[in-house]
């Protein structure tokens, strides 16, 4: 194993040799989060967009009282916006961003289910050939014929970010 994979491997499965993950769908891929992250999911909400902010987060919502973000990682990934669907769901997670606590809400296509994932079945994503910002993506765990992709939410997150 790669000293690369080794490190996204560690990080990714710090507990063990399987990782409980929710997965999901943005246009037509197959993404998950560790369950252990996952709040609630929740159908569409109003949003009041933030001018000046970034694209991928131009939006927030009322969670049960508190204000927070809501993210489209498809535009941070370079996809197109999409129009919402019945399926459309929104993902609360928190999660550590400079050492604080936060809830974050990610809009979706669609939820699929919470499943396992083998870390004998993971790899880092391809230096050549994808579409994607390869810092964006923690690992590719392949499942029969298809991959799932781990976002790096470090990245996509990140202060530093430009998108």
């Amino acid at each position: 194993m790669s000293q690369a994979l080794r490190k996204v491997s560690e990080t990714v499965w710090s507990e063990g040799e399987e990782l409980e993950v929710l997965t999901f769908d943005i246009a037509g891929e197959t993404f998950a989060l560790e369950a252990v992250r996952v709040r609630e999911i929740l159908d569409l909400l109003p949003e009041t967009v933030v001018p000046g902010a970034k694209a991928f987060v131009g939006s927030v919502l009322n969670f049960r009282g508190r204000v927070i973000p809501l993210a489209d990682i498809r535009l941070a990934f370079g996809m197109e916006a999409t129009k919402q669907t019945i399926d459309s769901r929104i993902i609360v997670i928190e999660f550590d961003i400079e050492g604080e606590a936060t809830l974050i809400g990610i809009r979706t296509d669609k939820v699929n289910e919470v499943t396992t994932l083998a870390k004998t079945s993971s790899e880092l994503p391809p230096s050549v050939g994808m579409k994607w910002r390869p810092d964006f993506i923690s690992c590719l765990v392949k499942r029969g014929s298809d991959f799932i992709i781990l976002p790096n939410l470090q990245a996509i997150f990140s202060t530093s970010h430009d998108s």
